[in-house]
Order: C-alpha cells, then sequence, then structure tokens
C-alpha cells in the first residue's frame, strides 16, 4: 500500500532493468497522479541530464552501470548514449520515449495535470481497465459517456501539452 508516486518510486528499478537493456521507450500503464509520472520520468533520466529540472522536475535517478551495453545498441559511444538517452520532447536531442496510459478511475481527477508533467511524449486512454475499473465485467459498445468524456478530456489536454494522443484503429478508420 502507498500512494502512486511511492509505488512508482519503489518500482523504479523496473524501469532502470529496462533501460539497462537498451529499450528506446517505455509505457507507464495505471497513471494515476502527476506526482507518479514526475517519479516515472525521474526514474528514466540521468542526473547529468537537467533539462526541465527546478521546472517541475527533479534531478533524474538512473544510475550508471549499463551505458556501454546500451551504447552498443543504440549505436553510439558513452557519452553519446549519456546524452541521447533522455526524455524527447522535454530534450529535443534525447530519444527515449515515454508514455503513459490513463485507465483508471484514480487518474480522473488528475488527468490535465497528468499530462502537463515535462518528459512524457504520448498518451492513451485504455478503455478496457478503465472500464474494468469503472465497474464494468465486460468492454462496454458503445462507451458510457464517462468514457467517451474521458477519452476527449485525454485527447484534449494531450493536444494542449504538445503530446502525441495514441488512438484505438479499426480497419474501417
Amino acid at each position: 500500500e502507498g500512494t502512486s508516486e511511492e509505488i512508482v518510486r519503489f518500482n523504479a528499478w523496473q524501469f532502470r532493468q529496462l533501460l539497462g537493456r537498451g529499450v528506446h521507450g517505455i509505457l507507464l500503464c495505471q497513471a494515476e497522479s502527476a506526482a507518479a509520472v514526475g517519479a516515472f520520468v525521474e526514474s528514466c533520466r540521468y542526473p547529468v541530464n537537467e533539462i526541465g529540472v527546478g521546472e517541475g522536475l527533479r534531478r533524474g535517478r538512473r544510475g550508471v552501470g549499463s551505458e556501454s551495453v546500451c551504447a552498443t545498441i543504440w549505436g553510439v559511444d558513452r557519452d553519446t548514449y549519456l546524452a541521447k538517452a533522455d526524455p524527447w520532447p522535454l530534450n529535443p536531442d534525447g530519444e527515449l520515449l515515454l508514455g503513459i496510459k490513463i485507465e483508471s478511475v484514480d487518474a480522473l481527477p488528475h488527468i490535465e495535470e497528468i499530462l502537463a508533467v515535462p518528459g512524457i511524449g504520448f498518451a492513451e486512454m485504455g478503455p478496457g481497465d478503465l472500464s474494468l475499473s469503472l465497474g464494468y465485467r465486460t468492454m462496454p459498445d458503445p462507451w458510457p459517456a464517462e468514457m467517451s468524456e474521458t477519452h476527449e478530456r485525454v485527447k484534449t489536454a494531450c493536444l494542449q501539452n504538445g503530446l502525441a494522443f495514441l488512438d484505438s484503429a479499426t480497419p474501417e478508420n
């Protein structure tokens, strides 16, 4: 038990494990608060990358040790990797893409604050988990008003913050 920020900080080692394998991006599911999303971004950044620190972010918390493996996967030298392994678009030269999913009732009061956190490149509304969180045992079709409104709020907040909005696609659209 704990706040969503405490849970994200506790699980930060998982982000570091993924990053240490050379991934170019991570999707944080069940984003529920701006503090948790800030902790997510900070856990993915090296302390030497300071864009945004003091402007909504604290110093990065990612440690060293795997950068030589990652640099090889990215096809760059270690110093270049340290510079590029920073979230885009926060760092225009960064090549790490961080995304979030809004998919629980706990996130609903905080959507606009969550999507204003620096360091996020994209977001989406997760209809399956959101519907379950709202008490539906199966995905409602059509979506109830609360789900449609959440979809539009996430889309609008993405546009206002310069984030890509991931939306479902069908063969028809």
